[in-house]
């Protein structure tokens, strides 16, 4: 009984130790990308990513939670709007438009409470008779070993969210 229970500690030191110096091996960064093809022209997608009220009628997270509550500041769109929500099942957080550029890029700040800020992008690029949408975050996990644990299955995570949210994007931008 003593030998089990001496092995079980361990274990349980060692699968710890893992933990913590495995974290501190892996990058402080993370990366999520996805992109899709929308038949539609630049200026016609664009006018749903530059506003609160255009992400809202596109973004999974509006639509997982249909009573998230959201306060406006600043510009109602282009460079300077910014927004704070607050959901039950979607967490709280904060954005703000950072770059604007009609029919080329809308940049943003993401903040979700208890997570390092984080920034991001859309871009437009023409593409045949369409327009790609590149959708793009990237972000610091801080120094904490657990952290950078988290950011390592960011793209996991994150990814099919952006997946649904561009799908959304194209449905809405394809209907005029």
């Amino acid at each position: 009984m003593k030998r089990a229970l001496k092995i079980t500690a361990a274990l349980a030191v060692l699968l710890v130790a893992v933990v913590l110096v495995g974290g501190l091996l892996l990058k402080p960064s993370y990366r999520v990308e996805r992109s899709l093809l929308i038949q539609a022209p630049a200026d016609r997608v664009y006018a749903h990513l530059d506003s609160s009220a255009g992400w809202q009628r596109w973004g999974v997270w509006y639509r997982r939670d249909p009573d998230m509550r959201v306060q406006n500041s600043g510009s109602a769109q282009g460079l300077g709007a910014s927004w704070q929500w607050s959901s039950a099942s979607q967490g709280n957080g904060r954005m703000r438009i950072t770059a604007a550029d009609a029919g080329r890029l809308v940049g943003y700040e993401l903040a979700i409470d208890d997570f390092p800020p984080s920034q991001g992008e859309l871009r437009l690029e023409a593409e045949g008779q369409g327009t790609r949408v590149i959708w793009l975050m990237q972000g610091e996990t801080g120094a904490s070993p657990i952290g950078r644990w988290f950011g390592l299955f960011m793209d996991q995570l994150v990814g099919p969210d952006f997946e649904g949210g561009l799908a959304n994007l194209k449905q809405l931008a394809e209907k005029g």
